[in-house]
């Protein structure tokens, strides 16, 4: 039975940041799943992919995840895309895949096309070393993030999270009255490959300073250096 779910990486921002292979993808298979049907239809505008489309959302209800097994067991290709970048970093897209690989056990049903990421992008920019790092995601609002915040001032590890518009000078505000060492880096990307594309680099007190005397829109990636434990002279 020829089905397949294609996982699609999409642009964060720039629209010629898509692979030939994608494009070929979202005209070829039957139907296109996404987290917001304006959205992706912006970006199957720009290449003229006329394909049916189709909402998969954080609050969809089960008859949608039963609608797209049974079209998986008719042996239709489907795609999914997130609203921006590749699926399944911070968006409904892994519990889903988690049913339909449970669904077809047997078979190799998900298949990824790689693409563009806001947290790669950010890492391959920050300077800091990232063959070994630690994703966080969105900071929780309340419940978690004083926990979370201590965890990145102690780690030894480059880390990386998200954060909102009306939230990034709070978190980073509150990430250093917890005690965040002075001279520890930070790298912050806003609007990353976008028109207005920002990055903002420094010790954590120049970056909230920049932060708070720029035009604050967008979405964030935050970068943190790992903590270097410094040796004790003899």
């Amino acid at each position: 039975m020829d089905n397949k779910f294609y996982i699609v990486a999409t642009p964060i921002g720039n629209l010629q940041d898509i692979s030939f292979r994608a494009i070929d993808i979202l005209k070829s298979v039957d139907i296109i799943f996404c987290e917001d049907t304006r959205v992706t239809k912006k970006l199957l505008n720009h290449y003229d992919i006329q394909n049916k489309i189709n909402s998969y959302h954080q609050h969809s209800k089960s008859a949608k995840v039963n609608q797209i097994l049974n079209l998986l067991e008719q042996g239709k290709n489907i795609a999914y895309v997130s609203d921006a970048g590749t699926p399944g970093i911070s968006d409904p897209v892994g519990k889903l895949v988690e049913v339909i690989v449970n669904q077809f056990p047997n078979e190799n049903v998900v298949e990824a096309i790689p693409g563009a990421s806001a947290l790669i992008t950010a890492l391959s920019l920050s300077g800091f070393i990232a063959d070994n790092f630690i994703f966080l995601g969105f900071l929780p609002h309340k419940k978690g993030k004083e926990t979370l915040l201590k965890e990145i001032i102690e780690s030894k590890r480059t880390i990386a999270f998200f954060e909102s518009t009306h939230r990034i000078i709070k978190s980073l505000e509150k990430l250093a009255n917890l005690g965040f060492q002075k001279d520890r880096k930070v790298v912050v990307a806003r609007e990353l490959t976008k028109k207005f594309e920002s990055i903002y680099r420094g010790n954590l007190e120049k970056v909230i300073n920049d932060l708070k005397n720029d035009v604050i829109k967008g979405e964030f990636v935050v970068v943190v250096e790992g903590y270097k434990v410094k040796s004790k002279k003899l």
